[in-house]
């Protein structure tokens, strides 16, 4: 048998940093606010996973100088290209808009790492797992055992823990929200688990869902898991996390047939449904549950409701992107903005909208090209559970972000664009053997 060398030792060491942080992402939100209010300086308490990376990075590097396949897919791959075309916009935006007073340090900063720190993960990811198994052989493990955890808290907080039981771990005012409810209707509690909310607990489990649904391993302790999780999917009351789901498991359902006919029928089949739905909500619209459960639009002590915000700051976005075609600076939307004491915040409830905002028209266009690209290279794989798994999710994640800011959420773009890069490391070709994914 070969003794390791220290390329292998060092992968081993790196492999088990991106799991760590991996695993613990789910229940970062909890942990970091119930530090950070017992022991103070809850900012650096929330960056843990970034010193983390940093600290990877020596040893990232000395992968890319020990082996010729690392450096020749660092220099030649299109994503790794648009993301460093991506950070120039970034640098270019960044100048004028401090010199202009239009944003300050700290939410300059925060809005680098918001946008920035998932695709750079990525490709970390893929360096890392392209040189060893680990991550590639149990990203099941990595994936499926914390969301456990985040279900069955989730499951608690709807049957059994008081309403407000976070505030014994620091949540409130000055953190993260003890609960959320619909139109501030206490009786409608929705659930937010470990995450940092409602609507991103709900993002985070089309990603979670999706992975149950395609998993065939175990079927019934998946359809157990998968029906817990869609309970608290549904408890969440976010909209777009449901519909972000449907999209993702309708693509899975889709992919599995063999025929263009069943297909044909599926897509007729799911027309009508559609259709159905839509009628039935809207010949139920004056309905008090239907108003609260799918419109949040029943009579409460909100002065707006849910519908009227997000409508409202969607139109925003776009006039702010008609406005400025080259966008403001990074910091100056999105949940960084809470940061700038220069400007107001902007909140466009839409994440590409939010990019648009920072570093315009052009760095927008170049976010999307590295989804559409990322998206490609797992349809090209889709035979295999983790691309089709990822790709789907993709898809409703997508959809989710068109009318939130999930990628904003540290947990969730960690987690699944972590995953994309272990995933997609099989384009780097070294000789290792790669187990199926």
């Amino acid at each position: 048998m070969r003794s390791p060398t220290t390329v292998d030792r060092l992968t081993g060491i790196l492999s088990g940093i991106i799991a760590f942080i991996l695993v613990l992402l789910p229940f970062h939100a909890m942990f970091t606010t119930w530090a950070g209010s017992n022991l103070g300086h809850l900012d650096l308490w929330r960056l843990w996973k970034e010193v983390l990376i940093l600290g990877m990075l020596p040893g990232v590097a000395y992968l890319l100088w020990q082996q010729t396949a690392l450096r020749q897919w660092l220099f030649s791959n299109r994503i790794v290209r648009l993301y460093l075309a991506y950070l120039g916009v970034f640098v270019i935006t960044s100048l004028p808009a401090l010199l202009r007073g239009r944003v300050n340090g700290e939410a300059l900063i925060y809005g680098w790492l918001i946008d920035l720190r998932f695709i750079g993960f990525f490709i970390i990811c893929a360096l890392v797992a392209a040189s060893s198994n680990f991550l590639i052989t149990h990203w099941r493990k990595i994936l499926f055992w914390p969301a456990a955890g985040v279900i069955v808290f989730g499951l608690l907080q709807r049957l059994a823990l008081p309403y407000d039981w976070l505030k014994h771990l620091g949540y409130g005012s000055d953190t993260i929200p003890a609960y959320q409810t619909v139109d501030n209707k206490l009786e409608l509690r929705r659930i937010q688990s470990t995450l940092r909310g409602a609507n991103p607990l709900g993002a985070y489990l089309v990603l979670i869902i999706t992975g149950m649904f395609a998993a065939h391993r175990r079927l019934w302790l998946a359809t157990a898991g998968l029906a817990a999780g869609l309970a608290v999917m549904f408890f969440s009351y976010s909209r777009s996390a449901w519909i972000g789901a449907a999209i993702a498991i309708g693509l899975l359902v889709y992919w599995s047939l063999n025929s263009q006919r069943q297909r044909r029928v599926l897509v007729l089949t799911l027309a009508g449904l559609i259709i159905l739905a839509v009628a039935g909500m809207y010949s139920l619209r004056n309905e008090p549950s239907a108003q609260t459960t799918f419109f949040h639009t029943s009579s409460s002590s909100a002065s707006r409701s849910s519908n009227d915000v997000r409508s409202y700051a969607l139109s925003l976005g776009w006039h702010d992107i008609i406005r400025e075609p080259a966008g403001r600076g990074p910091g100056t939307a999105g949940p960084a903005s809470f940061r700038n004491n220069k400007r107001a915040p902007r909140i466009a409830e839409s994440y590409f909208l939010q990019i648009g905002q920072e570093v315009g028209i052009l760095g927008l266009l170049i976010f999307i090209a590295i989804n559409y690209f990322i998206a490609k290279e797992l349809w090209h794989r889709r035979r295999k559970l983790l691309p089709r798994m990822l790709l789907a999710s993709l898809a409703g994640l997508t959809f989710v972000n068109l009318v939130s800011h999930a990628w904003a959420d540290d947990s969730l773009a960690y987690l699944w664009w972590g995953l994309a890069g272990v995933c997609l490391s099989g384009n780097i070709k070294l000789k290792i053997t790669k187990h199926n994914l």
